[in-house]
């Protein structure tokens, strides 16, 4: 199966960004999945056995409970896919950054200064 055919179903990209968090058990997984896309525990059951099988995620025994885990190198193999389109949406990407350190700057610099806030000091001599 395709790493896009994978990644093209919500529940297991939702299931991918939870585990993209860090480690977490089968049930958390199925529980968070079951509330957000209504969906039965053996329907996440299914979908985290795709996302094992097609190597997406690594399970571990952990007593009785499953632990979940991303596993990178099949979105890497996504992303080189995608390398081909990024010329499309990089330039737009890269003004956008551009443009948001412009704000950032233009704010910063029209922010008063604690300086800015003293009185001017008298520089006239006293005779």
């Amino acid at each position: 199966m395709h790493a896009l055919d994978i990644l093209g179903d919500p529940v297991r990209r939702r299931i991918l960004e939870l585990l993209a968090e860090g480690e977490a058990q089968a049930g958390e997984l199925g529980r968070v999945v079951q509330a957000e896309f209504g969906i039965s525990q053996p329907a996440v059951s299914q979908h985290l056995r795709v996302l094992r099988e097609s190597g997406f995620a690594t399970v571990r025994p952990e007593g009785t409970r499953r632990m979940y885990a991303i596993d990178p190198t099949p979105l890497a193999e996504a992303d080189a896919w995608f390398e081909s389109f990024r010329r499309f949406w990089q330039p737009r990407l890269d003004a956008l950054g551009t443009e948001l350190a412009r704000g950032r700057r233009a704010r910063r610099l029209a922010e008063p200064r604690e300086s800015d806030n003293t009185e001017p000091e008298d520089t006239e001599e006293k005779e």
